[in-house]
């Protein structure tokens, strides 16, 4: 499952990048018919998964699998997305990276407005 549908812009500190289908029925993450802004953590974690990998994959290697272990300082500004037209537009910065762990600073907006901010960090593995 990936979340994001385009990846806007990216350096090896930061990425940025848009999803429509917040608004899809049969989105992945819905419960109850709803798609709780909960849901804009997975999003923020994607963030970092994509960053990591293209920043692998300019580097000549492949990803480390990585597993989601920490959200800190959390904000939601709503309750639920699927009720919000239009597209998310997603970033994240990359905060603190070793070879067993990343730390990303991630925040998701929509229209302008600021949704989702947090930090997150991965574990690392073996490269996928």
């Amino acid at each position: 499952m990936c979340l994001w549908d385009e990846v806007r812009a990216w350096d090896g500190q930061r990425i940025a990048l848009a999803a429509r289908n917040h608004v899809d029925p049969a989105h992945p993450l819905r419960a109850r018919g709803r798609l709780h802004a909960l849901a804009l953590c997975e999003y923020g974690a994607q963030a970092m998964a994509v960053h990591g990998g293209l920043l692998a994959q300019a580097h000549g290697g492949r990803a480390a699998a990585g597993v989601l272990v920490a959200l800190r300082g959390v904000e939601l500004a709503v309750a639920r997305i699927d009720d919000l037209g239009g597209v998310l537009e997603g970033e994240a910065e990359l905060l603190a990276a070793g070879e067993a762990s990343q730390q990303y600073a991630f925040r998701i907006h929509h229209q302008g407005r600021l949704l989702a901010s947090g930090r997150a960090t991965a574990m690392l593995g073996p490269p996928l």
